[in-house]
């Protein structure tokens, strides 16, 4: 009987994700929780399972912050091999009549309605009692959804701010349904509020790494986001040196240390100590989508790799290749003589190659594949795409502190260098004034997280309309593009309250 009512209980909660993804407004629900309805919250059991399934849904949205995070830059439009994906966020060609991600805010209420039920109800549990687990798992959810909430914050500016999952409660009050785009500011208020929530919740369950696995959101992982939302707030949203101070602080307290780079990809590391938060892909549960940044093999069966290795032979693609790098990326990785950064994308050309192999304008010049999570072959010579893949490493607080630094006028070479040279870079970078220093650091990201999901977010957290610099079919007139317009049909559904992003 007991199993039973377990398996009602997880059938509830796929019920109350269907009415979250059949919704028809931004915030119209069903009227009532299932899982609070169906005493899902009454059994500790109930309660854990609601924590692993947020990590599942969390997982889901993997792809999308990749997506974000970096179609919209300078590192990708190259050449493919296939018709191209995500060319309306990579042309930056869009507007309030063709919003990417059907202009609503990605889905991400869905998944924030499961993190608010969690948070709301998992302290009536009797799950609560249980202190040092209870407190874990409220850190975890606590620092998501403030990860989730910067997110939005970066890429549509004003958001709707929910932080109460849709029980009775909830629907019985109109208020709490019909709410106004909160502006920036209270938006990134609420993200700091719940970094400031998930890191009393560690003081107080005396754990800082849930399961010493970089699966599950850890103290680390949110004194990171702290140091990366503080320098958002300090250089995006005109905040001040108090803001860097704050984020230099939060990043100096990150426990983690830099492996070897060799040592980073591949399901054989994915347990490496760099990872400081990394989504877990596994057998039969889950596949990445890297798989579309490498290639089909019929399509590589007689080209070489930039040494004149046979692509088919050492590599054996089973993927497709929907996305090209930018001539101007490669230019970076190959700025420096023994940087095995330079192995981070494989060039495809015609046996025979050109005397410059890194000029992607040849004729012989196919296209390339993310040599990074480019999955593996099993033993029935299947390609699979199993590894984790990272959020957060070592290797993003360092850099990220190095910008804490030089917003302050301090020196951010240290950071830089320890980047470098464990890429096997022999060059040392030596401080030069701020704005210098800034390019340099951009640079170093790129080379470092080319294909992480990171390069938009960078040029824009950088300031000084530096990203303008960088991706030349994005305008100064046109800045608010920097955020994303929300479709004309959500709007009318409730037009009192959910207004156009500003600009469009």
């Amino acid at each position: 009987m007991k199993t039973n009512r377990f398996i009602t209980k997880i059938v509830a909660v796929a019920l109350v994700l269907l009415s979250l993804s059949s919704c028809k407004g931004l915030l119209d629900l069903k009227p009532d929780s299932s899982m609070t309805y169906n005493g899902f919250w009454d059994t500790e059991e109930g309660a854990r399972s609601a924590f692993i399934g947020n990590y599942t849904r969390f997982r889901g949205y993997a792809g999308t912050f990749w997506d974000l995070g970096e179609m919209r830059s300078d590192l990708w439009g190259g050449k493919t091999m296939e018709s191209p994906f995500g060319e309306t966020m990579i042309q930056n060609d869009f507007n309030e009549l063709k919003a990417p991600y059907g202009g609503n805010f990605a889905d991400f209420y869905g998944f924030l309605h499961n993190v608010n039920d969690f948070i709301v109800n998992a302290p009536k549990s009797p799950l609560a009692s249980n202190a040092k687990d209870f407190n874990n798992m409220m850190a975890q959810m606590h620092g998501i959804r403030a990860f989730v909430y910067y997110t939005m914050l970066k890429t549509w500016g004003d958001v709707v701010l929910s932080t109460n999952p849709a029980d009775g409660d909830f629907i019985a009050n109109e208020s709490m349904q019909k709410r106004k785009r909160a502006p920036k500011a209270e938006v990134m208020k609420q993200v700091l509020d719940d970094i400031a929530k998930s890191l009393e919740y560690y003081e107080k369950s005396g754990t800082n790494n849930w399961r010493n696995s970089s699966v599950y959101w850890s103290k680390n992982a949110t004194l990171t986001l702290k140091g990366d939302a503080l320098l958002w707030k300090g250089q995006v949203l005109n905040g001040g040196q108090a803001d860097f101070q704050a984020a230099k602080e939060a990043l100096q307290l990150v426990k983690g240390s830099l492996v070897a780079y060799n040592d980073l990809w591949g399901i054989d590391n994915e347990g490496n100590k760099e990872f400081i938060f990394a989504f877990d892909y596994k057998e039969n549960q889950s596949s990445h989508w890297y798989g579309s940044l490498t290639a089909k093999a019929g399509d590589v069966v007689s080209l070489v790799d930039q040494k004149g290795n046979s692509v088919k032979d050492k590599y054996g693609f089973q993927g497709a290749n929907r996305y090209g790098v930018s001539q101007f990326a490669i230019n970076k990785l190959y700025e420096f003589d023994g940087d095995k950064r330079q192995n981070t994308f494989i060039l495809f050309y015609e046996p025979g190659k050109p005397a410059d192999v890194h000029n992607l304008a040849s004729e012989d010049y196919k296209g390339a594949a993310l040599s990074k999570f480019m999955g593996y072959n099993d033993k029935s010579g299947e390609r699979r795409y199993w590894e984790n893949i990272p959020l957060y490493r070592y290797a993003d607080v360092l850099l990220l502190l190095a910008e804490a630094k030089n917003q302050l006028g301090e020196d951010p070479s240290a950071e830089i260098n320890m980047v470098r040279v464990r890429a096997g870079v022999a060059v040392k970078y030596i401080s030069k004034n701020k704005l210098e220093n800034k390019r340099a650091i951009l640079d170093e990201r790129l080379r470092e997280f080319a294909g992480e999901g990171k390069r938009w977010w960078d040029l824009v957290r950088a300031g000084d309309d530096l990203v303008f610099d960088y991706v030349t079919n994005l305008k100064k007139e046109n800045r608010h593009m920097i955020y994303l317009p929300l479709s004309n049909s959500l709007i009318s559904k409730d037009p009192e309250y959910i207004t156009q992003t500003e600009g469009y």
